[in-house]
């Protein structure tokens, strides 16, 4: 008896040693299979796109991220190869068909690199496609970890910055024209707005301001930029070579009139005439011109035969045209026909705030041309620029910059780079407006003493578009005494 319940205590040992081991069987495979669960969950909720191959390039697993990304359901693409999204990497080979030749399999990893791969709908998707090959202890291979990131948003992010950048550089540039100022902005609607016309445009403005360049820009955004720019320079000529420049002439018209030549208006035809220092025309050519703008016709020196021409007319100039029609230099009937689109180009120590942008500019193409790698003007320099008055405006500043490039020997343009007269800040005298009367009284300037008279302010006034403060800077008074002139000699405060 004894025997059987040493023999039974036994057993029941046996039985709980046995039921405590199928308990904690249980339990591991409980535990392994949360952990399982908690590990898809885990690949299912990353943001990355992830799948797995075995060791014969099959696809085992597909997370949620993939689906989103290549289109495919994970039923759809597990037990295939990853040809299924033809990556730019592997087009045109036949891995992973062969895993033997697979560079993860080679190398163990692939260098994260920037891709496309093809989504079910046909399109390529931007990504960044990583691989590596896992292992287990004893060096077997178990297969390959592949992890694919969409770059999707942040290309677009990167071409909705591109594209910002663009427009902002569009902005602040038309044709060669460069400016961010309000002044400039002014001038750059100006410009679109007489690119959509064929009517007459005076761009009138200071020396060196760009007046040609306007009418470049104006030219080339308009529906008739793919006919010819012609320019022409009305000081640069006697008034008999100027006509037969303009006009043409036939063989025999004078001597040494050859052959016939053809004018530069006939030139012109189909596309623009840009008549540069228009204020220098005599009075026989500017009876000429104006015939040319109401007829649209021309002939050319000594021959009768009218030839007409699909042109249209621009001018520049830096004088004041109303001036000179008062003092009957200029015919008033020309002047209003070329003004039915006036421009006026500021000068540029009125738009100060595009210095930086111009430098900048200036640099860049010095640069190109002197095959430096200059970055751009140490503080003090641009300090100097900025108070500059600019008295030969954009063209004096270009000039300025190739000086300093001709002289600087480091990455800077340094202060003693610049021209002397920048340098030292030599006050000039504006130009425009000027008032050539000797008087007693009043003055203009430190050197030139002149008397303002009514007639003097309404010219100074029509020059300046009404613009009170610039009045007051060209006769170095306050706004407030312009202002005093204009009611002691009832003259209204806006252009009426």
């Amino acid at each position: 008896m004894n025997e059987r319940c040493l023999s039974g205590d036994r057993q029941s040992k046996e039985q709980r040693k046995d039921n405590k081991g199928e308990i904690s069987t249980i339990k591991m495979k409980t535990y392994q299979l949360w952990n399982v669960n908690f590990l898809n969950q885990i690949l299912d909720t990353m943001a990355e796109g992830l799948f797995t191959l075995d060791d014969q390039g099959v696809i085992t697993s597909w997370n949620r991220s993939m689906e989103k990304i290549s289109g495919y359901l994970a039923q759809q693409a597990v037990g295939n190869t990853c040809r299924l999204i033809q990556c730019s990497r592997c087009f045109g080979q036949t891995c992973p068909a062969d895993i033997n030749k697979c560079g993860v399999i080679q190398h163990g990893k692939t260098e994260a690199k920037e891709c496309f791969i093809r989504h079910k709908d046909g399109y390529d998707i931007p990504v960044i496609k990583n691989a590596r090959l896992a292992r287990d202890e004893n060096g077997q291979i178990l297969g390959i970890v592949e992890t694919i990131t969409d770059l999707t948003e942040l290309k677009q992010i990167k071409k909705s910055a591109e594209e910002a950048q663009r427009k902002l550089k569009k902005a602040y540039r038309l044709g060669n024209i460069i400016g961010k100022s309000i002044v400039m902005q002014a001038v750059f609607d100006a410009i679109r707005s007489a690119a959509n016309s064929r009517a007459t445009v005076l761009i009138q403005g200071e020396s060196g301001t760009g007046k040609e360049l306007v009418a470049g820009a104006i030219h080339y955004n308009g529906n008739n930029d793919s006919g010819p720019l012609i320019t022409v320079n009305c000081s640069a000529l006697s008034e008999t070579l100027l006509e037969s420049e303009l006009f043409g002439h036939v063989k025999g018209a004078f001597t040494g009139a050859h052959r016939d030549r053809k004018g530069r208006f006939e030139e012109a035809d189909g596309g623009t005439i840009f008549l540069d220092e228009i204020g220098e025309l005599t009075p026989y050519m500017q009876i000429k011109l104006l015939r040319v703008i109401q007829e649209r016709e021309i002939e050319r020196v000594g021959e009768s035969k009218k030839r007409k021409i699909d042109i249209r007319i621009m001018a520049a100039t830096h004088k004041n045209l109303y001036e000179l029609t008062q003092q009957g230099t200029f015919r008033e009937d020309l002047f209003y026909r070329l003004k039915v689109f006036p421009i006026h180009v500021p000068p540029l120590r009125e738009r100060r705030e595009d210095i930086p942008l111009l430098v900048s500019h200036f640099i860049k193409k010095g640069n190109k041309r002197e095959n430096k790698q200059i970055k751009g003007v140490e503080t003090q320099g641009m300090k100097r620029l900025m108070e500059h008055p600019w008295p030969g405006n954009i063209r004096e500043l270009e000039n300025a910059i190739e000086h300093a490039f001709v002289i600087c020997n480091s990455n800077h343009i340094q202060l003693a780079d610049l021209p002397v007269e920048v340098r030292e800040n030599h006050a000039y005298p504006q130009t425009g407006f000027e008032l050539t009367r000797p008087v007693q009284t009043g003055s203009y300037g430190t050197q030139n003493q002149v008397k303002l008279t009514k007639q003097d302010l309404l010219i100074l006034l029509e020059e300046c578009h009404w613009n009170k403060a610039e009045v007051g800077r060209r006769i170095q008074k306050s706004r407030t005494s312009v202002w005093k002139y204009m009611k002691k000699w009832n003259i209204p405060l806006q252009k009426l």
